[in-house]
């Protein structure tokens, strides 16, 4: 029995972390929080790194064409400077600048945020609201920017809002999306940059995370449920990004924003 409610645990974990992960709620303030009400918290990096690992399997999914296309026609650039594939190449160049501000300063500030922040779960209520309010803002907007009107600016900017998701309870694909679509651009643009940038972050972070995986003390013992934790991710990632890009399409982001200040002021007041 309590091998099954173990199980039954890190299913609902991966679950909730992969659901979580492509909207605007942020998942890992989520973890927070369900640790804190049901005393569900694990102990251990392997654990955060295998279901980012599932979700970032169920982004390549869904994305898979776009990068092939992006791959070749920059590789077709570089190789014939035709101007035709220009464009494909500068949006590869903005998600790498993009990608280095969250990548340095989560070097240099990650033990010094963790310190800081010791009461986590209301720090998660407060950015919560910090997050439906930016939602709030963005709810209506229609950018007319797309791929090829890109520039050097968004990107850093688009960069560095992602490194605000460093902040425990900011989610990184609102910050992304939020700066995106105050820049102009395009909502399916503004998603497609947000989650393509995220590959490279994700990465990163595993290639960080090895030798904590490695060393995990609890990896042997608990490698069936990390495991059915990990598959969980990449469905419940897999659908709720489908998901999320019909939401965008449709403009409903006001009601990510109502979550947000729910949940937040519940969080803040209560925990």
């Amino acid at each position: 029995m309590e091998e099954l409610l173990l199980l039954i645990k890190y299913l609902f974990l991966g679950l909730v972390q992969g659901f979580t992960e492509p909207i605007p709620i942020s998942s890992s303030g989520h973890l927070v929080l369900l640790q804190d009400i049901f005393g569900v918290g694990v102990s251990g990096l392997s654990f955060e790194v295998l279901v980012n690992f599932g979700s970032l399997i169920a982004v390549l999914m869904i994305y898979w064409k776009d990068i092939i296309h992006l791959a070749k026609n920059g590789i077709n650039y570089l190789t014939t400077k035709d101007k035709a594939y220009h464009d494909d190449f500068m949006f590869i160049i903005y998600l790498v600048v993009a990608t280095i501000p969250a990548a340095v300063l989560g070097l240099l500030l990650d033990d010094y945020i963790e310190a800081t922040f010791a009461d986590r779960a209301k720090m998660v209520g407060i950015t919560l609201v910090i997050t439906g309010i930016a939602l709030w803002i963005i709810r209506n907007l229609r950018g007319n920017k797309n791929d090829g009107a890109l520039t050097m600016k968004d990107a850093i900017i688009v960069g560095f809002a992602q490194s605000v998701a460093l902040l425990p309870g900011i989610s990184r694909s609102g910050a992304t999306i939020v700066a995106a679509m105050l820049l102009g651009m395009k909502q399916e643009t503004a998603l497609r940059f947000s989650f393509l940038m995220f590959i490279p972050v994700s990465v990163g972070t595993m290639m960080l995370s090895v030798d904590d995986v490695v060393n995990d003390p609890n990896f042997n013992t608990l490698w069936i449920p990390y495991l059915i934790a990990f598959i969980a991710a990449i469905i419940a990632t897999y659908y709720s990004l489908r998901w999320f890009m019909n939401i965008m399409r449709k403009g409903n982001l006001k009601y990510f924003a109502f979550y947000c200040f729910i949940v937040g002021i519940i969080a803040f007041i209560l925990l």
